[in-house]
């Protein structure tokens, strides 16, 4: 089972409305995934995003909406006749079936040769390293590979679609983080639509093509990885990945100013009612010689200063009351001349990391 043999499909997502009572856990949703995609749906608990996993799982039908996996209208079909395969937060292995009868489920249900379930569980096995593995027990299996169960059962009748349910959150940090590159090197080698749900920033970051961030039922943007780090389109992408600080400017004319100074910036400020100057820590210099030239300068007192082992914080407080932090890898000749709670300091920003943002994301 090096690669699927069915083509992978995109998906059509188009005007998809959920309620339960008064309130909309998907909000009018439209979204695509392009076919072989790896698409994350990242976002808080409560936001919408395992909703709408179900919705194209088929496990919830939506009030109003389109559904189209490829050029099929879905939005009726049941959910075995989806053609999807899925994995879930628990698991949900049956604790009673070996490891091959647990792999090997899907297939039966479809009716298949005895020898032909044998011969694509091995393969489904072997492509999750876990070849050998078919006649033990569930409960002789540690949490890592009970999760490559799961997913040789979702990908051994080879569906064009595959859906995961926050797989990894059960998972300790190093075991999540080792099962992250390998699913998307199992993805890699599968090449199907893939679309996952977590609420782990930096699980999205590391896995996907593109993330689709959610909130209260709606998308609040969609890009690459990257695209989302460097640019996000509100103040609650912002807030939601990675570190940031947050300033209030105001646009004069051609300009943007946080307070009397004119900032310098590399991409025109979005069209807001209320705009934000972002930065992310590790993007500030700390500068021991005064302001930069070419670069954004602010002058502050420092107000806390951690040592975390590869990295430092430094916490900040600007003349108006404003705070901003920096991050910096720590090298012995850093350490130092780190300053001291109460020191003046002169923190650069480089006008390609001075972002602008809309700060009234929802």
């Amino acid at each position: 089972m090096t690669t699927t043999t069915k083509e992978a499909l995109p998906i059509t997502v188009q005007n998809v409305t959920k309620t339960y009572g008064p309130v909309h856990a998907l909000d009018d949703v439209s979204l695509e995934v392009r076919s072989g995609e790896f698409l994350t749906l990242l976002g808080p608990s409560g936001s919408g995003k395992t909703t709408l996993l179900m919705v194209l799982a088929g496990f919830t039908r939506p009030d109003c909406g389109s559904l189209k996996f490829g050029d099929r209208e879905v939005i009726r079909t049941p959910p075995h006749l989806r053609d999807v395969g899925m994995t879930f937060q628990s698991y949900a292995l049956f604790p009673h079936m070996t490891v091959a009868g647990n792999v090997g489920y899907p297939l039966r249900l479809r009716k298949l040769p005895k020898a032909e379930i044998a011969e694509r569980v091995e393969k489904a096995l072997e492509t999750v390293q876990l070849g050998g593995f078919g006649e033990r027990r569930i409960d002789q299996l540690s949490g890592g590979q009970r999760q490559r169960v799961a997913v040789a059962r979702a990908i051994v009748f080879e569906p064009q679609i595959l859906l995961m349910d926050e797989p990894l959150s059960a998972l300790d940090k190093k075991l999540r983080d080792q099962m992250q590159i390998e699913l998307r090197h199992l993805h890699e080698q599968l090449g199907m639509t893939t679309v996952y749900v977590t609420h782990d920033q930096r699980e999205a970051l590391t896995m996907s093509d593109r993330i689709a961030v959610v909130n209260n039922g709606r998308i609040m943007q969609l890009a690459t990885p990257r695209d989302l780090y460097e640019r996000p389109a509100n103040r609650f992408v912002a807030d939601f990945i990675g570190d940031s600080t947050f300033l209030p400017v105001k646009k004069r004319g051609d300009h943007v100013y946080y307070g009397d100074t004119a900032l310098m910036h590399d991409a025109p400020p979005p069209e807001a009612k209320e705009l934000m100057l972002m930065i992310r820590p590790e993007r500030i210099v700390l500068t021991d010689d005064g302001p930069r030239e070419g670069s954004n300068n602010f002058e502050a007192t420092a107000t806390n200063v951690v040592y975390q082992g590869d990295s430092f914080l430094l916490q900040a407080k600007l003349p108006d009351g404003g705070e901003i932090a920096l991050r910096g890898a720590t090298r012995g000749a850093q350490l130092s001349s780190m300053p001291s709670v109460g020191d003046r300091v002169m923190l650069s920003v480089a006008p390609e990391d001075t972002v602008l943002i809309d700060g009234t994301g929802a």
